[in-house]
């Protein structure tokens, strides 16, 4: 999970594209950065750290330029801390392209190897959206006459990066002098939406990963990019569009609505806030008709990303909702903090509870899910510190069974607590006098009720259905081994870590 954006506009764009980025932040606290083109000439400035810490006056002062692009990282399995790979990427031949990249190629390895060794091109780090950009350098290559480029032209080499790439991948790309591109991969895996402006200059038009940076920048909102279409804004202005999969098809990640994106943006034509009311009244349902002994006084949410489903989920059982957690709004999401002992440390950074709210009652606490159950044990752990009774849990999403391997970086089977345990091993495991699921139809019909055109998602986290078709056991093995390796560097690091106090992201 990254964050993106890309930007034609009448004037400069580095302030309007640093605000998107605060914006997205929530999509990614490693990594920052921004590209711009004056002409055919870029700029660009990244670094590892939050939006707010990478980029300074002079750094903003040198940005110059009415289109641009822009990204956030989050860091997925193989990717390095160092800031090397920071995005956007560039690439100066066959033309001059930076690019931004949202998701994961799971055929990564198999196109550095082509890259090499058909292609001639060398990839400098073990980014896949480095291998990404190279594919897309080399297509165009392929397509243009004279190395002069074309929409159609640049349209057909996002035909062959579709041929040749599998995955998820939203792209944000300036080709220099040329204009901005944007694609989304042929399932739709990661979103992306455009919107324009009206100026007295002309039109401005803006992609982004959410709907959000849309709306607090003043762009209206068109629609999505469609899976397997691509778009491309010139120089001027001028807007093309053209599907470029042969066989697309939309299966957007259903996790985006559990706890990914902001619960104003609008994805797929999907109302994030309304499908996690949805999702409230679903685990309500559940709750009545399988728990109905539960003698619950309060239903309280964990911020941030469960409040409508818990809210919702009180309404429709008749129960109080209450919060009864304050969040410190300068720790960062722990949802891929390194290190065991900096996620159970940063949970009591970021939480405190309201010892009114629990002293003397039994509690139903509402999570967007659980993945390691770290968070899940501390939590239940400080209700019943601050004097609860009894503590129920409920996660809005079913159990998270199997890693993600579209660009969400989900531990290994082994860390994944719901990994050879069933909802009562569980239970224990964090502490619990009850724990229940959303069931993963629920879930869907939950997202499906808010636009019903969308039919299919990518659920693998959840069902271990990997759409793509190219994800195996010897796949995820070693995706498994990449992690474990990375998980031994953590280990030897963790009291460094912890002295230096460095909690910048977070792990659910």
């Amino acid at each position: 999970m990254c964050g993106i954006l890309g930007i034609v506009a009448k004037s400069p764009v580095n302030q309007v594209l640093y605000d998107g980025l605060l914006v997205l932040q929530h999509r990614g606290q490693d990594a920052a950065g921004i590209a711009t083109s004056e002409g055919s000439v870029f700029h660009m400035h990244k670094a590892n750290g939050m939006v707010r810490d990478v980029f300074r006056t002079r750094n903003m002062r040198a940005l110059q330029g009415n289109m641009g692009i822009a990204h956030v990282r989050y860091p997925t399995a193989g990717s390095s801390e160092s800031s090397a790979e920071a995005q956007p990427f560039y690439v100066n031949s066959p033309f001059g392209i930076v690019l931004g990249h949202n998701g994961n190629l799971t055929n990564s390895e198999q196109l550095k190897d082509e890259l090499f060794r058909q292609d001639l091109r060398h990839v400098n780090t073990n980014s896949d959206s480095e291998v990404l950009l190279n594919v897309l350098a080399h297509e165009l290559q392929e397509c243009s006459i004279n190395y002069n480029l074309d929409p159609e032209i640049i349209f057909s080499a996002v035909s062959g990066v579709h041929r040749r790439c599998r995955g998820a991948y939203a792209v944000v790309a300036m080709i220099a002098g040329y204009g901005l591109l944007a694609f989304r991969d042929p399932y739709g895996i990661r979103p992306l939406v455009f919107g324009k402006n009206e100026t007295e200059k002309g039109v401005e038009y803006l992609v982004a990963s959410e709907s959000v940076a849309l709306d607090t920048l003043g762009f209206r909102l068109e629609r999505d990019v469609a899976p397997g279409e691509a778009i491309f804004i010139d120089m001027e202005g001028n807007f093309y569009s053209k599907p470029c999969a042969p066989q697309a098809s939309n299966h957007p990640c259903i996790f985006e609505y559990v706890y990914l994106a902001r619960p104003d943006s609008v994805i797929d034509g999907i109302s994030v806030y309304e499908a996690r009311l949805r999702m409230g009244e679903h685990l309500a349902d559940k709750i009545s008709k399988t728990m109905g002994d539960l003698d619950i006084d309060v239903v309280i949410p964990i911020p941030d990303s469960s409040r409508p489903s818990a809210l919702q989920l009180a309404n429709r059982l008749g129960l109080d909702f209450r919060e009864g957690f304050v969040k410190n709004r300068y720790i960062g999401r722990t949802f891929i903090m390194p290190g065991q002992a900096m996620r159970k440390k940063s949970v009591r950074q970021k939480l405190n509870a309201i010892g009114v709210e629990f002293k003397g009652k039994n509690v139903m606490l509402v999570d967007d899910s659980i993945v390691r159950g770290t968070t899940s044990r501390e939590i239940v752990q400080m209700a019943r510190e601050a004097g609860a009774l009894k503590v129920y849990f409920a996660s809005a999403a079913p159990p998270v069974r199997f890693p993600n391997v579209y660009g969400i970086d989900m531990p290994t089977r082994s860390e994944l607590i719901a990994t050879g345990r069933n909802d009562e091993e569980i239970a224990r495991e964090i502490g619990a006098d009850r724990l229940i699921y959303q069931d993963l139809e629920s879930l869907k019909k939950s997202v499906r009720q808010v636009n019903p055109g969308i039919c299919n998602f990518e659920s693998s986290c959840f069902d271990g259905h990997y759409i793509t078709g190219d994800v195996d056991a010897d796949y995820l093995a070693s995706v498994e081994s990449l992690r474990g390796g990375e998980m031994a560097q953590e280990s030897e690091s963790a009291s460094t870590q912890l002295d230096l106090n460095l909690v910048t992201v977070e792990e659910r």
